[in-house]
């Protein structure tokens, strides 16, 4: 059994067939259980997550019955195998599961390493690695899971590790001088986030070394009215030093970190 939480919560069999189940509140247990894996989960943590500091008088029946659903799912779905997955212990449940059978372990153990190739100069193989692991999102983060207290704090850190796994790729790809390649990505990008400093330098960067140095000054023009329009800031020095590199065709390297 393998399961996704990069994208929409879903539980893949042996037999390629795909499930989710049906109610939020247990698909929210399991993401719960798939969080804490191989490790014991109290009933308390469970009420906690659903229902934070205001449960109802009913919250440890209806927190067991959720779980006891799921172990009827994979007992209908697995067979025998099934009963050994969730177990009931003294102190709570386990959710047996081999660490690799869970997409968001699998692609953070990526960008680790990929981050460490980066630092090696290795960019050819980190951008292959970071490529590999960026491709495994499907959508945003347990998008179709109600979010408690813990489950949020993970989406929100998958995210974020999302977003710095595009940025290592992106130092890669520069460093291997694919400008003109990472220029509409890295445009789109500062559409969705448009008061990010260090995804307009890289567009300036790699307009410019591609001839586009009217296109890039652009860039900063927007980057300044957005920063004073929307948080009322000026540019950090680093980008006004960019800038003005740009100004008067400077001909050192363009680099902002």
């Amino acid at each position: 059994m393998k399961i996704s939480m990069l994208g929409a919560f879903q539980v893949e069999l042996d037999d390629n067939s795909v499930f989710t189940p049906d109610p939020p509140k247990e698909r929210m247990v399991l993401a719960f259980f798939a969080l804490h894996s191989n490790r014991i989960v109290g009933i308390d943590n469970i009420i906690s997550e659903i229902w934070g500091d205001d449960p109802p008088r009913t919250s440890v029946a209806t927190a067991r019955t959720y779980v006891y659903h799921l172990r009827k799912i994979f007992a209908e779905r697995l067979g025998p195998a099934g009963d050994k997955l969730l177990m009931t212990k003294t102190n709570g449940y386990l959710l047996r599961l081999p660490e690799e059978m869970i997409d968001a372990n699998i692609f953070c153990k990526l960008v680790a390493k990929g981050r460490i190739l980066l630092g090696d100069e290795r960019p050819e193989e980190a951008a292959i690695t970071l490529n590999e692991a960026l491709r495994m999102w499907r959508g945003p983060a347990l998008g179709n899971v109600p979010l408690g207290q813990t489950l949020g704090a993970y989406a929100t850190f998958l995210e974020e590790e999302r977003r710095r796994a595009q940025e290592l790729r992106i130092m890669a790809d520069m460093q291997l001088g694919r400008h003109r390649e990472l220029i509409s990505e890295i445009r789109s990008l500062v559409v969705e986030d448009p008061v990010n400093e260090w995804l307009s330098a890289q567009l300036m960067i790699a307009l410019s070394r591609c001839g586009r140095r009217g296109e890039a000054l652009g860039v900063y023009a927007d980057l300044r009215r957005q920063l004073a329009t929307q948080l009322g800031l000026d540019p950090t020095r680093d980008l006004q030093q960019l800038h003005h590199q740009l100004l008067v065709a400077d001909q050192q390297p363009l680099i902002f970190t």
